[in-house]
C-alpha cells in the first residue's frame, strides 16, 4: 500500500480533474457524443506531480484522439470502502489506482477485471514481484503494476566521513552494525530505530527465509514463531540496541525525520521522501543526507524490503473496458514508466526499468532494494492483521525482555485468528 512519507517529497500535487483523449476506434465502447470514449479514472493524492500530469495528458492526447479521460482525486483515508462501495455498484469508475496490497481484497467480491491475458504483451515477466504477486489473487491477474516505493537507510554524510566511514561499502548486515557501533560515539546517536517498526521487521525475517504469515490447505496461518523469523526480530532486536528508540511505538511516534532533524542521529530507515522532511526541519542539515540500500545477510544481495506503491485495476462494471485498458497500457508502458520515476522518485514497475532512476540518489538506492521486494501475505484477511497488528505487540514484548518464541506464539496465533477471521 501507498507509504505516507511519499508525501514529504515536496512535489506538487494533482488537486483538481483532468481531461485527455485517447484512441478507440470502438464506439460500442461506451462512446459519447461527439464519436469519443469517456472513461472515468480514480488516482490517488500524491500519486502524480502536476507538471507529470500535464505531461501524459498531452502525450495520451496526441496518442489515442478518440478517448476522453476524466480523472478524479481520491484520498486515501476511507478509500477501501469507497472502492467496495463502487464495485459493488453499477455505476463504478473504469479505472482505479489501488494500494498494491488492497488488490485481494477487492478481487475477492468478484469486482475486478481478469487481466491474465495481458500479462505478457504488458512485460509482466519483468514486474517487480512485490507488485505484481499482490496484484494476482486465485491465480489470476487483476492488478497491473504501476510505481513502487521502499524503505531505505538515510544517513549524515558528514557524520559518516568524521566517523571515517564509507557508506558505499556497507553491503552486509555485520558491516551496518559494526559502522552503527563506530558512530555511537562523541554524542551521535548510531540508528534511530524505534521498536514497532514491524515494515523493517519483515524485510529481516524475510531475509532469513521466513514470512509473516504462511496458506496451506486454503487457511492461512501466522508465522512470526518459525525459526527463520524469530531470527530475523533477533537481528532487529540487535540492530535497535546500538541505535536506542522507544521500544513501544513506531515510526511515527515521534516522527523520525523530526528527531533526525535535531543532528544527532547518524541513520534511519525510510523512504527517501523522509530526507525532505528532515530538510525542512533543520535547513541546516540540506546537502548533508545520503542513502543507500538496506544491506542483506551477504553483500551479493540487499536486504529484501517491503514494496509499498500501487497497481491499477478496471471494474467488472465498467462499460468501457477496451479504453480502460488503453490508458492502463499508457500509464504502466515503459515510455511514461521512465518518465514517472524522474518526475517522482519512485521506483518503475520493471526491473529492466531501473536504470531510469540512476541519476537520483534515494530512487536509485530504492531500486537496489525493490529486486528483493516482497508484499504482505496475499489474502484479503490481512486488512484484519493490520487493524489490530498483534506484530508491534510481539516486537515490544521481545524488546523489552520478553520470550521471543513465547511471544512469537502469542503473535502468531493472534495473526492465525484475523486471517481466518477476517475481523
Amino acid at each position: 500500500m501507498k507509504l505516507r512519507l511519499l508525501a514529504g517529497m515536496s512535489v506538487l500535487l494533482m488537486t483538481a480533474g483532468l481531461s485527455a483523449c485517447s484512441s478507440s476506434s470502438d464506439t460500442s465502447d461506451g462512446a459519447s457524443a461527439g464519436g469519443k470514449t469517456t472513461i472515468d479514472v480514480w488516482l490517488m493524492r500524491d500519486s502524480v506531480s502536476a507538471q507529470f500530469q500535464k505531461d501524459f495528458v498531452k502525450g495520451f492526447e496526441t496518442a489515442h484522439p478518440d478517448i476522453k479521460v476524466k480523472v478524479q482525486i481520491q484520498e486515501w483515508d476511507g478509500i477501501g470502502e469507497k472502492v467496495t462501495a463502487a464495485l459493488a455498484s453499477s455505476d463504478a469508475p473504469d479505472v482505479i489506482e489501488t494500494g498494491n496490497t488492497q488488490v485481494a481484497q477487492f478481487a475477492q467480491s468478484g469486482g475486478l477485471l481478469d487481466l491474465s491475458d495481458k500479462v505478457e504483451e504488458l512485460g509482466g515477466k519483468d514486474w517487480l514481484k512485490g507488485l505484481a504477486e499482490p496484484g494476482a489473487y486465485d491465480g489470476k491477474q487483476y492488478g497491473i503494476p504501476y510505481y513502487a516505493a521502499n524503505r531505505v537507510v538515510i544517513y549524515r554524510t558528514d557524520l559518516f566521513k568524521e566517523a571515517g566511514i564509507d557508506a558505499a561499502a556497507i553491503k552486509t548486515r555485520d558491516q551496518w552494525i559494526a559502522a552503527t557501533e563506530k558512530l555511537n560515539s562523541g554524542g551521535t546517536q548510531g540508528i534511530y530505530l524505534p521498536g514497532q517498526m514491524w515494515y523493517a521487521l519483515a524485510g529481516f525475517v524475510w531475509d532469513e527465509g521466513g514470512d509473516l504469515a504462511t496458506e496451506s490447505g486454503g487457511k492461512w496461518k501466522g508465522s512470526l514463531d518459525t525459526p527463520e523469523a524469530i531470527r530475523g526480530m533477533e537481528f532487529y532486536k540487535q540492530l535497535q540496541a546500538h541505535g536506542k528508540g522507544p521500544k513501544d511505538s513506531d515510526e511515527d511516534s515521534p516522527p523520525q525525520a523530526d528527531v533526525m532533524a535535531k543532528g544527532k542521529v547518524a541513520q534511519v530507515i525510510s523512504t527517501p521522501g523522509g530526507a525532505n522532511v528532515v530538510i525542512e526541519n533543520n535547513p541546516e542539515l540540506e546537502g548533508k543526507l545520503g542513502f543507500f540500500p538496506i544491506p542483506g545477510k551477504t553483500a551479493d544481495t540487499p536486504g529484501a524490503v517491503f514494496t509499498g506503491g500501487s497497481d491499477l485495476v478496471i471494474p467488472t462494471a465498467s462499460g468501457k473496458q477496451d479504453a480502460a485498458y488503453t490508458f492502463i497500457k499508457e500509464l504502466a508502458g515503459d515510455t511514461w514508466q521512465k518518465k514517472l520515476a524522474v518526475a517522482m522518485s519512485y521506483v518503475p514497475n520493471k526491473t529492466t526499468l531501473a536504470s531510469a532512476v540512476a541519476s537520483d540518489p534515494g530512487a536509485s538506492a530504492m531500486a537496489v532494494g525493490a529486486a528483493e521486494g516482497h508484499a504482505t501475505p496475499n489474502t484479503p484477511g490481512w486488512a484484519a492483521v493490520e487493524a489490530k497488528n498483534p506484530i508491534k505487540d510481539y516486537m515490544t514484548a521481545v524488546l523489552t525482555g520478553g520470550d521471543a518464541k513465547k511471544q512469537a506464539a502469542t503473535a502468531s496465533e493472534a495473526i492465525t485468528t484475523a486471517l481466518n477471521s477476517g475481523s
